[in-house]
């Protein structure tokens, strides 16, 4: 089922090639990729990019020893991804309905796409079904806060201002223009209660949660006061082993 997000970054998945393409253009050089390598496990039998993408995850996922596939909802994203320099293996798919079988992974990782699936549920159930027992999901979110409101003024000391309901859930669109390039971001507003509610219900332990602040390092500067509230959310999850069947004789005869 085609969602309106899916459509929407179908629709922005050429801009996005260019945007995440330019070398230090963005953030995720110096402050995602870092922030979320620190909680990856070494490499295993087989990683997945869940929203891989133009695949530069997948890339540096490869880079590091990994054995990758991407998996986007979006048909022109997977084909960048496939048809770059250094391409990597990407097919099409619905997070909410992975065409893989269960247990076949041992990691999987969600750089920045969770906020953008129209199915959260269903995507974080597939995970679990796909993962081994013992099998980690590493996620990097965009801040719930983050998207619930907005910096009075562009100052370090401006007042983080929330206008309507941090604990509602809601679209939204940000156009970011810069050096240039222009991109839309469409996303879901989600508390993050709603993600480690889904994480719970698919049978994950939360491991680790951090929230890192702003970093001014690598060229892409900003003067809002992101080194009081974080940018980013990130999660480790692992999915449990199945609870040891009960010895017949702790059972009870009755």
């Amino acid at each position: 089922m085609t969602g309106p997000l899916r459509r929407a970054w179908d629709e922005e998945a050429e801009a996005w090639a260019v945007w995440a393409r330019a070398p230090g253009h963005d953030a995720f050089w110096h402050h995602t990729l870092p922030e979320l390598a620190a909680l990856l496990p070494a490499a295993g039998s087989l990683t997945l990019d869940l929203g891989s993408g133009e695949g530069r995850l997948a890339r540096e996922l490869r880079a590091a020893g990994h054995r990758v596939l991407g998996l986007d909802s979006s048909p022109t994203m997977a084909r960048l991804a496939a048809t770059h320099d250094e391409p990597t293996d990407a097919v099409v798919a619905d997070l909410a309905r992975l065409p893989l079988r269960a247990g076949s992974a041992d990691l999987a990782v969600a750089c920045l796409s969770l906020q953008d699936v129209d199915d959260l549920g269903g995507a974080v159930r597939e995970t679990a079904r796909v993962l081994r027992a013992g099998g980690r999901f590493v996620l990097a979110l965009v801040h719930p806060i983050n998207s619930a409101g907005r910096f009075a003024d562009p100052s370090p000391d401006a007042p983080f201002v929330i206008t309507g309901s941090y604990l509602a859930t809601f679209p939204y669109a940000d156009r970011a223009e810069r050096a240039g390039l222009a991109m839309t971001f469409h996303s879901m507003h989600r508390p993050l209660e709603s993600y480690t509610r889904e994480l719970e219900a698919s049978g994950f332990v939360i491991e680790a949660l951090r929230e890192p602040c702003w970093l001014d390092a690598g060229g892409a500067t900003r003067s809002e006061g992101w080194h009081r509230i974080p940018m980013l959310c990130l999660l480790s999850a692992v999915k449990r082993l199945p609870a040891p069947a009960a010895a017949p004789w702790a059972r009870g005869s009755g």
